[in-house]
């Protein structure tokens, strides 16, 4: 059996192979799309197509729905060419239990896929189009944070956005800009009100996307390629929403012992690819059960009823307090510090690194002992319950093949959430002293460790990508296991950084705790899990 449409004829088969089919008609959804879209989502991968476009499924198979979702990609263009068009935009989603166990189904509630690339004229076309129609309700991110990003540390636009500004929206060639060149269609075709919703893991991603969204239109205007009516729409909430929300699931890269299980069953064709932007990705998607999504309820042009498929539908606040929850405290900061320290002691595992002592502890210090204090139950969610399913059921689930080189991708984005808010609640404090952190200090001298490409045996070691990896690693340049001496004078430039960790933990006086923590991590090999190890054991 083939993963396409033809294929969905064979029903008995496919239910023999434990898969299920989904529970509508195809062309019928696909016809309702191209009548009346509903919904566009920009990033077409993992999280999407096992989190998300699941969604739209349950709505569709509930009759709630008509229309499917159009999945867009501005990055990596070959998943739409070679793993949504191949398979007719079908997704084969396999959930995996800790019981070793594992759901299959086809989902089938993408309409197309399409490229988000002004030089596309036909894929461009079309979403321009889709744009146009007043029966948009919503386009939904999951881009990483990365991709809301227009300048670098020190707060100059990136080439391509400069390039993006000079052109205009003819030329638009970061994520943002197409985004607001996309919307200028909407605007000059009727203003048709829309909500613009990130759902990628990141804190107040509904203000980064807009405020993003509207820099771009403004630099625009400054360049008179779009009128002040155009930045006034976009600014106008009644009019263009950018609802918040809070998104929750683990899905790592193909694992290949899911692979192996579908095509011994009879499912051809389930390897993973490697694109030419290095996604590794595959026809299926892996990933756990659990899963979250909290989202403020502003659509001004209405919305599918995602309530009716498990979304927390809500107010600013509690979808703030869930991601505070979520982000700095419950999950994320416990994942890159698994992630950092998991590299340098040669894990390839998530789970594995939960059986390690040293770790466990890291976590469990950083989760209960240095975030609880500083989490607002959002009501709706149990902080405590939220954490102990993580530590103890989540993350140390074998069969999520989730690894700590995935989770290091992109840390310097990621740091001033997941670790820089906790410490500024700290600080802000009149009850928590912020030098009594410890496992979060460690976290963050164990990530300037990593920089160093070399591991806890004093190998090289690949390190993952960061959009600011080079510059940070020219600021650690003569640096060296072994000699911890060679640091002096090194660190306090890239602690002192506030957009690196939030605020200056120079000022805040933690650079000297973080500084004599990188020193003992660079003593020699075997250093990593000295250092380790003594300050857990006295937590």
């Amino acid at each position: 059996m083939k993963l396409c449409k033809e294929s969905l004829k064979q029903a008995d088969a496919w239910k023999q192979a434990g898969v299920k089919l989904p529970e509508f008609d195809l062309d019928q959804m696909r016809a309702a799309t191209e009548e009346k879209p509903v919904w566009v989502h920009f990033g077409a991968g993992n999280i999407f197509r096992g989190f998300i476009a699941v969604l739209q499924q349950r709505l569709l198979e509930q009759g709630l729905e008509k229309s499917g979702i159009i999945a867009a990609d501005t990055f990596d263009y070959d998943i739409i060419d070679k793993i949504y068009t191949p398979f007719d935009n079908l997704t084969m989603m396999v959930s995996l239990k800790p019981d070793g166990s594992m759901d299959r189904e086809i989902v089938g509630s993408v309409a197309k896929g399409v490229k988000a690339n002004v030089d596309d004229a036909e894929d461009f076309g079309y979403l321009k189009k889709v744009f146009r129609n007043p029966s948009l309700q919503m386009v939904s991110f999951t881009i990483t944070e990365k991709g809301y990003a227009l300048a670098n540390l020190q707060g100059e636009f990136a080439p391509v956005v400069k390039a993006d500004i000079e052109a205009g929206p003819a030329g638009a060639r970061h994520a943002m800009s197409i985004v607001a060149a996309l919307l200028l269609e909407r605007f000059n075709a009727g203003a048709a009100p829309i909500a613009i919703v990130s759902m990628d893991n990141c804190s107040h991603n509904g203000e980064k996307l807009k405020n993003s969204v509207v820099t771009i239109a403004e630099e625009w205007k400054k360049k008179g390629h779009v009128g002040e009516d155009f930045t006034a729409w976009l600014e106008d909430e009644t009019k263009v929403s950018f609802p918040w929300s809070m998104i929750d699931k683990i899905t790592p890269r193909p694992a290949e012992v899911v692979e192996k299980a579908l095509e011994a069953d009879g499912i051809e064709d389930m390897a993973p690819i490697i694109t030419s932007r290095n996604t590794y990705i595959a026809p299926f998607v892996n990933a756990e059960v659990p899963q979250y999504l909290v989202v403020e309820d502003r659509f001004p042009n209405g919305r599918p009823a995602l309530e009716k498929a498990g979304v927390y539908m809500t107010d600013r606040d509690t979808v703030n307090m869930t991601e505070r929850m979520k982000v700095t405290t419950c999950l994320n900061p416990l994942h890159t510090a698994l992630a950092v320290y998991g590299c340098l002691l040669g894990y390839d595992s998530i789970a594995s690194e939960m059986k390690d002592a040293d770790l466990k502890k890291l976590v469990e210090t950083i989760g209960y002992k240095e975030g609880m204090p500083v989490v607002t139950d959002p009501g709706i969610l149990s902080p405590m319950d939220f954490i102990h399913e993580v530590i103890d059921d989540r993350l140390p689930n074998p069969f999520i093949p989730d690894m700590p080189q995935r989770i290091a991708t992109d840390t310097s984005q990621k740091i001033p959430i997941r670790f820089g808010e906790t410490i500024k609640s700290y600080a802000a404090s009149d009850k928590l002293d912020v030098q009594s952190l410890t496992a979060i200090p460690l976290a963050i001298a164990g990530w300037l460790r990593y920089l160093l490409a070399v591991d806890d045996e004093g190998k090289e070691m690949a390190v993952s990508s960061d959009p600011q990896l080079s510059e940070l690693q020219k600021q650690l340049e003569g640096v060296k296991v072994g000699d911890p001496d060679s640091c002096a004078g090194k660190l306090n430039a890239i602690l002192s950084n506030e957009v690196l960790f939030g605020s200056d933990l120079v000022k805040l006086g933690l650079s000297e705790k973080i500084t004599d923590m990188f020193r003992q991590l660079i003593a020699g090999p075997g250093a990593v899990r000295a250092t380790l190890h003594a300050y857990m054991e006295k937590e």
